[in-house]
């Protein structure tokens, strides 16, 4: 892997981490007390939150559960402040056919009863 290659991935970590910091700082929440809500070490949730660690979906969705928040907000919130710093693409984006995206609506969701 190139250091090009390794950037968005150091790029989402760290926005990633400012997001859910802004999220707990808004709610005048501690670390303390979001990492025990959450199930995970206060030092892992400080790394995540510096942008040094990253966190699985099963850490993310936990952290996002003991912030009262929905993973697709969080992740809404990292895509718009990702899009404003990487630089545009040449290529439209080629999402899987019936895959939600930018001005598209989300796929219909059926019961599964």
């Amino acid at each position: 892997m190139t250091t090009a290659d390794a950037r968005p991935a150091v790029l989402f970590r760290r926005i990633l981490g400012q997001v859910l910091r802004a999220a707990r700082v808004r709610q005048d929440r501690t670390l303390r007390d979001v990492s025990a809500a959450a199930g995970v070490s206060l030092g892992y949730l400080s790394e995540i939150e510096r942008g040094r660690k990253e966190a699985s979906s099963e850490l993310l969705a936990a952290i996002c559960a003991a912030l009262g928040l929905r993973l697709a907000e969080i992740l809404l919130a990292v895509g718009t402040d990702l899009a404003r710093v990487e630089p545009p693409r040449e290529q439209p984006l080629l999402l899987p056919e019936g895959s939600a995206g930018p001005g598209r609506t989300e796929p219909e969701v059926r019961d599964a009863a």
